[in-house]
């Protein structure tokens, strides 16, 4: 008979029905992490190498399980048997974030190495990450058992030399735990009291209520010993709560030979129906896979049940002290899409209105952008008027040495006015340098300002942060490159050497009404005249290059990226803006994830 065609089911309905809740609830609870909270009700399988641990979940799943010679369980593999009528079998693997779902049966052993080799590495090396196998088929019981590796006392080459306290430090972190059962698996030949398995699980359980005992191999015992192994499972050699159960697994020859697990059941029911000394066991529902099946589903069942109030109380107690740990760190982002929406539009809008704020100078920081930017601004005056004294200077000296040095082709006492033409342009145009520098200063203060809003606005939120940053960025240097055109653009004008008529006189003699320009037509008028004219260049510049700066830096560059900000609403990346990177953000994170595993948790104990 194939494995494809076990026969009767271990398992009728009826007896399904009564324990499936309870295993279905314990896999819940372990599928949305509960276990981070508190530890739940398992059975945890260990022994010593070659005990027949192996054999003995093999024959209760119904799957061969990688087998050889020293640890072949490198890795905790939690076998999740669901009894499902009706299903031939299905099975689903899963470790660390990977999930493979498989029908064939005898792809098990090349799934559990692959990832065992994923998690422990090639070789013989050991890894805490746990397998989850969970089998659904109408030929298993309801049960879910954590097998661990076996332990070695000896390295194998490519073993590190502590590997057997690796594997007692593993196997400790499941058998000391309250909850777990502890199913330990013992060769009929091997003398119990010795056992380091059993030792191990002594320790943490002296009283052997929550231990269970399988002794295998009964085939191999001595001759004669056959009532000391009847002592030992009728527990009135080394008592345990829960007792034993002596079972009869496929051997290394029935392997050899391809006998299938189903073949294995009936040769062993076989075996013991037929056996001078163990037959009666049978009768005392204390020998055979079958027996143990029922009995580990029972006793993890009841287990569940009475671990059920403690569980309820522990969840509600911490769902109460996580729920106002949460309260006091509340005010980030909220967990509802709509609202976390509203949450988004409230913050850029606010950055935004700073941002509006300071562009107008109603908002007040620690240092006042205006304040600083009318100092730069004064010493931009300051830098037009200190060119003053130089420009007085050379025009004077053109004017005394004009027939020594610059007169062309016109007559003695005439004079060429693009020659004064060329010195103001020269003149003026060395004013441009402190203008560009004004400009630089003036950037990377708004730059800095700007930088601080967004740092203060968007502390928790990296991503926001990080597009903002960009946006001022590359807005300041677009601007930036706006108002050096422009400033270039009024130097240039200026080269024209030009202003109204009235605005000249006016300039020259206020308290004249009447322009008249005649009385300055000779050649000793002209350094009057230039200076007249450079004042009219200054007051141009002295307002022109701020109001320039203050316009296109701060203003402009604010309104641009208010716009840019709020094009963020209709990005699809939400929860990415959203996403905060702060110690008290991880810690609302957690707390609200704690929240709603507890949260189901509760629920699904209740319901039951």
């Amino acid at each position: 008979m194939s494995d494809d065609e076990d026969g009767p089911s271990m398992f009728q309905d009826q007896l399904a029905k009564k324990v499936r809740p309870f295993i279905e609830l314990i896999d819940y609870l372990r599928s949305i992490g509960i276990e981070k909270e508190l530890p739940l009700p398992s059975i945890a399988v260990v022994g010593d190498q070659s005990s027949g641990k192996s054999s003995v979940l093999e024959a209760l799943s119904g799957v061969a399980l990688p087998r050889g010679n020293g640890i072949v369980t490198r890795c905790p593999l939690e076998l999740r048997l669901c009894y499902v009528s009706g299903v031939v079998w299905k099975a689903v693997i899963s470790y660390k974030n990977k999930t493979f779902e498989f029908d064939d049966r005898e792809e098990v052993a090349r799934h559990v190495e692959q990832a065992q080799n994923e998690l422990a590495g090639r070789g013989v090396g050991i890894c805490e990450d746990l397998i989850t196998l969970k089998i659904k088929s109408s030929t298993v019981c309801d049960l879910s058992l954590i097998d661990l590796p076996g332990i070695a006392r000896v390295p194998v080459p490519g073993q590190p030399e502590d590997i057997e306290a690796q594997i007692k430090s593993l196997i400790m972190k499941y058998i000391s735990k309250k909850k777990t059962i502890n199913l330990v698996v013992i060769p009929c030949y091997n003398d119990i009291a010795t056992t380091e398995a059993l030792k191990m699980v002594q320790k943490v359980d002296p009283e052997g209520t929550r231990t269970l005992a399988i002794l295998t191999k009964p085939d191999l015992i001595d001759k004669g010993t056959e009532k000391d192994v009847l002592e030992i499972v009728r527990n009135k050699t080394l008592p345990l709560n829960m007792g034993y159960v002596i079972v009869k697994c496929r051997g290394q020859k029935q392997i050899d030979d391809k006998m299938s697990i189903a073949q294995a059941l009936e040769e062993e029911l076989d075996f013991f129906q037929d056996h001078e000394h163990f037959k009666s066991l049978l009768l005392e529902e204390r020998a055979t896979t079958k027996h143990l099946a029922t009995k580990l589903t029972y006793t993890l069942v009841n287990h569940i049940k009475k671990s059920l109030p403690d569980m309820s109380n522990q969840i509600k107690k911490q769902l109460w002290n996580v729920r106002k740990a949460l309260v006091e760190c509340e005010g980030g982002p909220p967990s509802d899409l709509a609202e976390r929406k509203e949450f988004l539009i409230g913050i850029i809008t606010e950055f935004n209105e700073k941002i509006t704020r300071l562009s107008t100078g109603d908002n007040t920081v620690e240092e006042n952008l205006f304040v600083l930017m009318r100092s730069e601004f004064a010493d931009w005056m300051k830098s037009l008027q200190n060119a003053k004294p130089n420009y007085h200077e050379v025009v004077q000296q053109v004017v005394d040495e004009y027939d020594l040095k610059h007169r062309g082709s016109e007559l003695p006492g005439f004079t060429n006015y693009m020659e004064f033409k060329r010195v103001v342009q020269r003149l003026v145009a060395k004013l441009r340098e402190p203008a560009m520098m004004t400009l630089q200063k003036i950037r990377e203060m708004v730059h800095t300002q700007f930088v601080n809003l967004s740092k203060v606005s968007f502390e928790n939120f990296p991503y926001l942060q990080h597009v903002s940053m960009k946006n001022i960025e590359n807005i300041q240097e677009w601007q930036s490159n706006i108002v050096m055109k422009r400033i270039e653009e009024q130097f240039q004008m200026e080269m024209q050497v030009y202003t109204q008529d009235e605005i000249f006189f006016e300039t020259l003699n206020p308290e004249e009404e009447t322009p008249d320009c005649s009385c300055y037509d000779t050649r000793s008028k002209y350094p009057e005249l230039l200076k007249a004219y450079y004042e009219i260049v200054v007051q141009r510049l002295a307002d022109q290059v701020p109001m320039l700066i203050r316009y296109f830096i701060l203003k402009e560059s604010a309104r641009i990226l208010c716009s840019k900000m709020l094009g963020l609403l209709n990005s699809d990346d939400l929860d990415e803006m959203l996403t905060e990177e702060s110690e008290i953000g991880r810690r609302r994170s957690a707390l609200r994830s704690r929240v709603e595993r507890l949260g189901l948790a509760n629920d699904k104990i209740s319901s039951l």
